[in-house]
């Protein structure tokens, strides 16, 4: 009696298309809002660290002068708070998840070494441009004190 209690869910069962899916031979389509792993455009990142800043879980370092980036995503909680801070927009929420490891590690990002050359000549620059304009206020104020001690006589 107690099989015959079961037997119409089993036979709509049998007619029906299945409810899990096959994984690896189709890809696990996420929601819209999912939050996933971390991902950088390493070369648009200008090294503010304010996403490091911004991480609760303090999963983030950042090295202006190496110009790396550094995540340990084990450490990640995948809040995306780091993503809304980033005034460059080069953080990103991918819509996918860490593969599972045995070992606690952290990933390493570096900038391509074109944007770094082009980083380092943008701060000579800058740094000739500060050096001129502080010779040209010195000078002027050279000037001003030779113009004033010159009228007291």
């Amino acid at each position: 009696m107690s099989v015959l209690k079961y037997a119409p869910e089993a036979l709509k069962n049998l007619f029906r298309a299945p409810v899990t899916t096959s994984y690896p031979a189709k890809p696990f389509e996420y929601k819209e809002r999912t939050r996933g792993r971390i991902d950088i455009s390493i070369d648009d990142c200008i090294g503010c660290g304010l996403c490091t800043r911004a991480c609760p879980s303090s999963a983030l370092s950042v090295d202006k002068n190496a110009g790396t980036w550094t995540i340990n995503r084990f450490d990640c909680i995948a809040c995306g708070y780091c993503v809304e801070k980033c005034p460059k927009k080069c953080l990103t929420m991918e819509q996918n998840y860490q593969e599972p490891g045995g070992e606690k590690q952290s990933v390493t990002y570096q900038k391509s070494p074109e944007v770094m050359a082009e980083e380092a000549r943008k701060r000579e620059e800058a740094a000739a441009k500060a050096a001129a304009a502080k010779a040209a206020m010195e000078a002027k104020k050279a000037a001003e004190a030779a113009a004033a001690g010159g009228e007291e006589k």
